[in-house]
């Protein structure tokens, strides 16, 4: 198995830089996401490591030899592509088989590793079948099989189930999670859905622009996340953000949104101290917005009344979005809520899961 590492690794193409200084080490059996919106680099980082892409600038690792300049063939690394690149006049068995054939393994040997593949993605019994009379997922398997017999160091993903409807996807998602724990391989994976990114990374690298934003536990980049940008793309619905005045009146602090003001509670007051009459952005999480009957225990909520403009029921809960003048925000509320659209309802804001961030950097003032 392999680590690998980037190492200040830029790409352009022409006048656009699609990636710059990249740098970030992957462990050895470690799954990697990389997530960001379209354009923002990410399978270009993907294919600069399988050799599909030279580089302008730095160095890439696996284990602890360069690649720069080593071919794709040779890198020991196997790819699942988004369109899956199944040949359509070969049998199951034999898109699974041809690269170990190119490579001239024994004929008992791929045998072997087809079938022992096969059994562990629940395709054995497509192993005669064309391309052409598999289903979706079934093609998602083949492909995923294709790459598992390569028994290689590290497996490259790039957006392997953006072709499957929503009910595949969440399966072929655990499916993928499973096999990364069985194999013990270093699973390098490439999506902009950043709930894919959530439930199978174990770290996650945010991209936007080319730029490494921020490396982290999915846990962590929810929690904590460095800067506008990875606190509006991590988590679904997006969380919302609010351009504000930090104000202070008979000893307690406010955040003065323009429209309404929220209360900082004094064990919360810490970052927002220094910024007393200055600007600040705050993000909430909708979430954290709760209806004040049936808020759960232990949040230290600020109401505010808003106006009810659409409600989502989702069955587990009912999404709200509000007005107050020209401000949006959206809140999640328990399903019992009694709420309906054009009224003026409460909100309760959680303000001890409130986020802080710098409004000219855009950082996250801790």
């Amino acid at each position: 198995m392999a680590s690998v590492s980037y190492r200040h690794v830029t790409k352009a193409f022409g006048d656009v830089v699609a990636v710059s200084d990249l740098t970030i080490d992957i462990e050895d059996k470690e799954f990697l996401v990389f997530v960001g919106p379209s354009g923002c680099g990410k399978s270009t980082s993907l294919r600069m490591l399988a050799g599909l892409e030279e580089i302008d600038e730095g160095e890439i690792y696996i284990g602890d030899r360069l690649v720069n300049d080593v071919p794709p063939k040779d890198r020991d690394i196997a790819m699942v592509f988004q369109s899956y690149a199944l040949y359509p006049h070969m049998s199951v068995y034999d898109n699974m088989a041809f690269g170990l054939k190119l490579r001239k393994v024994p004929k008992q040997e791929i045998e072997r590793r087809v079938k022992e593949s096969a059994g562990m993605l629940g395709i054995e019994h497509l192993l005669d079948r064309k391309p052409k009379q598999l289903s979706g997922g079934q093609r998602q398997r083949v492909a995923v099989g294709r790459a598992i017999v390569r028994e290689p160091n590290v497996f490259l993903m790039d957006e392997p189930l953006s072709n499957l409807d929503a009910k595949l996807r969440v399966q072929a998602r655990a499916e993928i999670s499973k096999l990364h724990q069985r194999l013990g391989t270093t699973f390098i994976y490439v999506t902009h859905d950043q709930i894919e990114a959530m439930t199978m990374g174990t770290r996650i690298a945010v991209l936007r622009d080319g730029v490494l934003q921020q490396v982290d536990t999915p846990q962590h980049l929810y929690d904590l996340p460095g800067n506008i940008f990875v606190a509006g793309f991590m988590g679904s619905p997006a969380m919302n953000f609010f351009d504000t005045t930090v104000i202070e009146e008979d000893g307690t602090m406010y955040a003065d949104c323009k429209g309404f003001r929220l209360e900082i509670p004094e064990n919360r007051s810490a970052p927002f101290k220094d910024y007393l009459g200055k600007e600040v952005v705050i993000g909430v999480r909708p979430e954290h917005i709760h209806d004040p009957e049936y808020s759960p225990p232990g949040i230290t909520p600020s109401l505010v009344e808003a106006k009810v403009e659409i409600t989502e029921l989702m069955g587990n809960e009912v999404n709200v979005f509000f007005t107050i003048g020209d401000i949006d925000f959206m809140g999640r509320f328990d399903p019992r809520t009694k709420v309906a659209v054009g009224v003026t309802k409460t909100a309760a804001f959680d303000m001890s899961r409130v986020h802080v961030f710098n409004k000219q950097t855009e950082r996250a003032i801790r």
